[in-house]
This record gives C-alpha cells, structure tokens and sequence, in this order.
C-alpha cells in the first residue's frame, strides 16, 4: 500500500513542478514579447528618422545644382 501512494504522491508533485515551469515559460514568453514589440517600435522610428534625413539631404543637393 506504500508504493502505490508514493508512486501517486510523486506523480503529483512531477505534475505541479511542470506546472509551475509551465506558468514561468508563459510569462517569460510575454516580457519577450513586450520587448520584442518595443524594439520593433525603436527600430521604426529610426528608420523614420533616417528617411526624413534622406529626403532633407537629397533636397540640399537638388538645391545646390
């Protein structure tokens, strides 16, 4: 009778440690996410700032010809 409820015992607590893993994955994965989100969001706005520079940069050279 001991085995059997160690083994339900064990098999319990091998069950919540997967949980307990499970839910740190999870909220791993959103603050990656996030900052996924946040880097994309940079990376966009630089590219806005290297266009505008372009643009402002072609139109002193059309100016000086």
């Amino acid at each position: 009778m001991f085995w059997p409820m160690l083994a339900i015992a064990l098999g319990f607590l091998g069950i919540a440690v997967l949980g307990v893993l499970a839910v740190k994955v999870f909220i791993e994965a959103q603050r990656l996410g996030r900052q996924v989100t946040r880097t994309t969001q940079r990376i966009n706005r630089a590219a806005e700032g290297l266009e505008r520079a372009a643009t402002d940069l072609a139109a002193t050279g059309d100016a000086l010809r």
